[in-house]
This record gives structure tokens, C-alpha cells and sequence, in this order.
């Protein structure tokens, strides 16, 4: 099993600059890593078993599980209620006909066969947000945090790297609401792809769990008559597909909280000027009130989510010379 998961450990890597939040990693970090895994594990007969397992007498078992594999299964969903052991074999699982000539109505089955990759398909949608904001933020985070990361830097390269952020930031003041614009944009594709992918994957695996179905299956006799036992069907990869699609079910029925509280920073930019006030006093603990106050008066919604995103990757002692310089310069007269 080492070896399944040895090369898709790398998705876990963390970031040296965060442009992101933990809510945002959950979806292309952890979500990912879990389908991945799962797809691949799928693919593994020691760990799961073979993808499927038909019962019948009388038939060469890899010849029968070959043609449950590349046919329909079916259930009977009229007798989804029934006895096992009593009405029925399994539960939907019974003759086609009843003693008294009724005809049961007749579900089939496919999804199986798709599992593998429909999970890999999951895995890339919860990537393409991640995917689109990294295009869009084109590394400008990483590009004004270099050498202000660390409390251990030469002097004299952290005041020319802190005095070019400072004319890099009024420069562009009331210029960064489109970079903000983006961010947001990519934190609610999160949200839609996780309610879509409830709706999808319940439509996929047929709006319901399915446990045993069954199968006919074809066969003569020596005399040439034709005979149609059917099988009863264990599906391993439908019970690991359970099992699996529990992860993003689990995650669809959270993520109401979940997004909802990592979108407390979209929420609270958008929700004016005391919101943003609060949120950036948080982030700049050791920056007097004052200075963080006199700045989210002036700054925008882009300016703000600027400044809250260098707080998560500056050290914090330089994130305090840099505000109060910063707010220093802007008290100037056409400062911008």
C-alpha cells in the first residue's frame, strides 16, 4: 500500500506562501488526495478484491464473472422492502417473474464499471478552482513577501525589500479590487462544485445505494435448449464506490458550515469598512490599533484583502514596519 500512495504524497505538500486559506487547501489538498487514493486502491485486486463476484453452479467462475463485468446487473425495486432469506435472496434480488406470473419491474445497473473514473473525474473538479486562482494571482504574493518572511534577514536587504512593498502597495492603492474580485470568484466555484458534485454523484450511482443485484445469464444445455439461471452479483467495486463516495456525501452535507466559515473572509470584505476593520486587527496583533484603524479607512476591498493576505506570510514583526510606515506615507498630501 506504500506504494500506491508514494506518488500522490506530494499533493500534500505545503506551500512555502499561502494565497490561500484552510478551507480552500481542504478542497485541492485533502479532498484530492482521498479521491486519488481511492481511484488507485480501486484499481488494486489485493486490497479490494476483484471488481466483481457472480454465484451461479455449474459455470467456469472467471467466464460468468467476465460477463457480469461487461453486462447490466439489475435489481427489483418493487421487492427492495422484502425478507432476505424469505421473499427474496438479497434485498431487490429475486426471480423475474413471481409464483403468481407477476413480472417484476426490472432496475439496471452500470455504474460500476465507470467507478474508477468518475472518483478521478471528482478529483479534477475539486482542483480547478485551485488551477484557476493560482493562474490568476500569477505568484504576485510570493513575489512581494521574498526576504520579508523571516525575522532573520540581513538589515539592509529587508529595508529595500520593505521600502519597495511600500511604493509597490500606494503605487497600486485602490487598484486591488480585482485581484480580490478573483479570490472570491474561486471561493464560490469551491461551494458550487461541492453542491454539484452531491447532485452528480447521486445521479450517478442511480439516486440510491445498491447492495446485491443480479444478472441472467445465458446458457445451453447439451440437447441445445436455452437456459437462463440468474446470478446473484457481489460487486466489490460497488461497495468500495460506497464507501468512497461517503467522503465527498459527508463533505457536500458539511459544506453549508464549512465554505461558510471559510468564506468569512470574502463575506467580511464585502460586509464595509468595520468588518474589514476587525478582520485586519486580528491579523496585525502587534500593529497599534490606530495605525490598522487610520489604514482600513482608507483602504478598499482589494487593498484590504492585500494587506490581510501579506499579514499570513510576512513575519510579524516586519508586518508591523511595513503598516506603520505604510499608513505613515499615506497621511501625505497625493500620497496616491
Amino acid at each position: 500500500m506504500h506504494d500506491v500512495f508514494s506518488d500522490i504524497r506530494s499533493i500534500l505538500k505545503v506551500d512555502g506562501t499561502s494565497i490561500d486559506n484552510n478551507v480552500f487547501r481542504l478542497h485541492y489538498k485533502a479532498t484530492v488526495f482521498v479521491l486519488i487514493a481511492a481511484s488507485l486502491l480501486l484499481t488494486q485486486s489485493q486490497y479490494f478484491g476483484d471488481p466483481i463476484d457472480c454465484i451461479i453452479e455449474g459455470v467456469d467462475q472467471d467466464v460468468v464473472d467476465t460477463y457480469c463485468w461487461i453486462h447490466a446487473t439489475y435489481t427489483h425495486p418493487s421487492l427492495t422492502g422484502g425478507k432476505v432469506g424469505h421473499d427474496v435472496a438479497h434485498p431487490g434480488v429475486a426471480p423475474s417473474v413471481s409464483a403468481e406470473g407477476h413480472k417484476h419491474e426490472v432496475k439496471h445497473h452500470k455504474y460500476y464499471q465507470w467507478v474508477t473514473f468518475f472518483v478521478v473525474l471528482q478529483a479534477i473538479f475539486f482542483y480547478v478552482p485551485r488551477c484557476l486562482w493560482k493562474m490568476a494571482e500569477g505568484g504576485k504574493l510570493k513575489m512581494l513577501v521574498t526576504d520579508l518572511d523571516s525575522p532573520i534577514v540581513d538589515e539592509e536587504a529587508k529595508k529595500q525589500r520593505k521600502d519597495l512593498l511600500v511604493s509597490f502597495f500606494i503605487l497600486n492603492f485602490h487598484r486591488n479590487n480585482y485581484y480580490a474580485i478573483k479570490y472570491f470568484v474561486c471561493e464560490l466555484l469551491n461551494f458550487v462544485n461541492v453542491v454539484g458534485q452531491i447532485y452528480f454523484t447521486n445521479r450517478f450511482l442511480g439516486y440510491e445505494f445498491t447492495t446485491w443485484p443480479s444478472g441472467d445469464f445465458h446458457k445451453f444445455g447439451g440437447s441445445g435448449t436455452k437456459e437462463v439461471p440468474t446470478l446473484s452479483v457481489s460487486s466489490h467495486s460497488t461497495y468500495s464506490a460506497r464507501k468512497i463516495f461517503i467522503f465527498p456525501l459527508v463533505l457536500v452535507h458539511l459544506g453549508g458550515s464549512v465554505d461558510g466559515r471559510g468564506s468569512g473572509v470574502p463575506c467580511g470584505y464585502l460586509g464595509g469598512a468595520p468588518v474589514r476593520k476587525i478582520m485586519l486587527r486580528v491579523r496585525s496583533s502587534l500593529t497599534p490599533s490606530l495605525t490598522v484603524d487610520a489604514l482600513s479607512a482608507k483602504c478598499q476591498i482589494g487593498d484590504c484583502f492585500l494587506l490581510y493576505q501579506l499579514a499570513k506570510n510576512m513575519d510579524p514583526i516586519i508586518y508591523r514596519e511595513f503598516l506603520n510606515e505604510l499608513n505613515h506615507k499615506l497621511k501625505k498630501p497625493n500620497a496616491f
